[in-house]
């Protein structure tokens, strides 16, 4: 089994490093300091489950690779619209497309029975340009319940969790779904291949759609929010709102919102991964986990009062760190990564 990691950043050097370890022929790509440590070292991972180095292909020119099984994607959602170059060259007719995000995916409602059936969703793929780089069909859904982060070029820090829930659009039981899952699992990782994807994608979404623009917006830690009371009763409203716009889309994640929050309070002093990019001066990842929703809100025709509130406060902020003359950037790689729904994010 052929696997590229587009983004070879935390989460995606870690899941590559897995499969890698589990025999899968990997190649990494990457750039800058992340690129050298790799081609000289290999990924360093360091875990509570045990210490190892593996040394996949690693490479900024994805033509140097060809045509895989699986792509990985490890970059910010923001940046999927122009991943075109890193990805077209490892595409053959059935290769599938394994985004490691969070929030909203631009697949949402692609094989989804019903009235919304092939909707697009405009705040994750504006103007269908994320569809056309990465064709909905190829996409399988993947929610990531682990924390990971780079400690230096090439040394990724496994925190905790190991599940990577996956599973088709259409909830099918899929050839592709469950080759990827074994190879996961023949490297040491929980893989489970879900009949609804969406439910892990809205268990996930309760924690990033409160406590990523909260943190942002005021600079507190996990456990920080969950003390304060009256913020603790905001996320709780926002993680409510949340709940019944994706039952109204037909998802109903079985989970509590207090269970939801007991497990961020556990997490304790953690800096959620919008936090850690607003100090490191690098754009906000708000659209995919709270506009979207906003979207999804009008959709269904829910008031959705909290979730509107925060998603203003959110722009705003988005708005004044937005560069004034911005120049094209590289798609920006996902790192570190938010954990599970009874840990971190």
């Amino acid at each position: 089994m052929r696997v590229a990691v587009v983004g070879a950043g935390a989460i995606g050097a870690y899941m590559g490093a897995c499969l890698q370890r589990a025999g899968a022929d990997v190649s990494l790509i990457a750039r800058g300091d992340n690129l050298a440590a790799l081609r000289s070292r290999g990924v360093e991972v360091l875990s509570p489950r045990g210490d190892f180095r593996v040394a996949p292909h690693a490479t900024d020119d994805p033509a140097e690779i060809g045509p895989v099984d699986h792509v990985i994607l490890g970059l910010k959602a923001y940046s999927y619209a122009t991943s075109g170059p890193l990805v077209h060259p490892l595409l053959k007719e059935d290769t599938t497309v394994i985004a490691a995000q969070n929030g909203i995916p631009w697949w949402y409602f692609h094989g989804l029975r019903g009235p919304h059936e092939g909707h697009r969703i405009e705040t994750v793929d504006p103007g269908g340009a994320v569809s056309r780089v990465l064709p909905p069909h190829r996409a399988i859904g993947c929610v990531v319940y682990a924390a990971t982060e780079l400690d230096a070029p090439g040394v990724v820090r496994h925190r905790e969790g190991t599940r990577f829930s996956i599973g088709e659009p259409d909830g099918s039981d899929s050839a592709r779904c469950r080759e990827f899952s074994d190879a996961m699992i023949a490297g040491g990782l929980k893989c489970p291949v879900e009949d609804d994807i969406r439910r892990d994608v809205w268990i996930k979404l309760m924690g990033n759609v409160a406590f990523n623009p909260i943190s942002a917006l005021t600079g507190a830690t996990l456990a920080g929010m969950c003390r304060h009371p009256g913020v603790r009763e905001l996320v709780a409203a926002l993680m409510r709102e949340t709940l019944q716009i994706a039952a109204a889309l037909g998802c109903h994640p079985d989970i509590a919102v207090e269970r939801r929050l007991a497990g961020a309070e556990r997490a304790g002093e953690h800096k959620t991964s919008t936090l850690q990019d607003l100090e490191r001066g690098k754009p906000l990842e708000l659209a995919a986990m709270l506009t979207a929703v906003v979207e999804l809100a009008d959709l269904v025709g829910a008031d959705a009062p909290t979730l509107r509130t925060v998603n203003a406060l959110g722009d705003l902020l988005g708005q004044r760190l937005a560069p004034r003359d911005p120049a094209p950037r590289e798609p920006a790689v996902r790192e570190p990564a938010g954990a599970g729904p009874n840990s971190r994010e």
